[in-house]
Formats: C-alpha cells, structure tokens, sequence
C-alpha cells in the first residue's frame, strides 16, 4: 500500500489491507449477514400469514356517541397494545401505517410494515364499552 492508504487509512484503522485472510473473513461475513437477513425475512412472511387470517382480529374497547362516532380517536400505540395482549405478538407502533387515527366503531383494515419486503394487513374491530 502506498500513501494516502498506508499514512491514514490503515493507520488510523479505517481500511484494512486485502490479504487472502480478510477477504476471505468479508466474505463469511457477508454469507453470516445475508443469513440473519433470511431468517428475518421468514420471520416476517410468517408473522403476516398469522396476522391475515380470517379470525385474527384485533378487539379494541372506546366510547362512542350514538352516530356511531368515537369521543376520541384509536391511534397506533392502542392497536400495538391490543394485539400484545390478545395475541402476545409485540410490535413496534411505527410498524403500524396508520395514516389517520381510527374515529368509527367497526372493522378497519390497518397495513402493518412487518419488513421492508413484507407488508401484512391487519383487521381492528372497535367496539363502543
């Protein structure tokens, strides 16, 4: 190596010289990495399959007036608590996209971003208490 490679980068530990050892210790990084990454992207596609099921439905309890209308509104945070507590599964209220929180009693269809790859719609049913 010589100069700019040997003066700073190597010696102030931002790159590394290409060995046959360190490209080959990259590459089963790399081979470790693209693993991790599979089994999280099957974690997700099973997690959507669960969530779209016809009898996964997310049961939420809030006070209507006779319009059917909420006094308040179900934001994001509530529909995550939800389905912890009926269906143990914890996730992230960012996952949820909710564009507007919810302010009618019935089902809505929320889109849930599981993975950048997987996106799962789930179904929330609000009922007046």
């Amino acid at each position: 190596p010589a100069g700019y490679a040997q003066n700073y980068l190597i010696k102030n530990n931002l790159a590394k010289e290409a060995t046959k050892s360190s490209i080959s210790q990259l590459a089963g990084q790399k081979k470790a990495q693209e693993k991790h990454e599979a089994e999280i992207l099957e974690e997700a596609k099973k997690l959507k399959e669960f969530l779209e099921k016809e009898d996964t439905v997310v049961e939420l309890k809030a006070k209507a007036g006779e319009d059917s209308r909420l006094f308040g509104s179900i934001p994001s945070k509530q529909i995550a608590e939800g389905l912890n507590k009926q269906y143990k599964i914890k996730l992230d209220k960012r996952k949820i996209e909710l564009n507007n929180p919810i302010r009618t009693l019935g089902y809505t269809n929320v889109p849930v971003k599981l993975h950048h790859e997987v996106t799962a719609t789930i179904k929330v049913h609000v009922v007046a208490e």
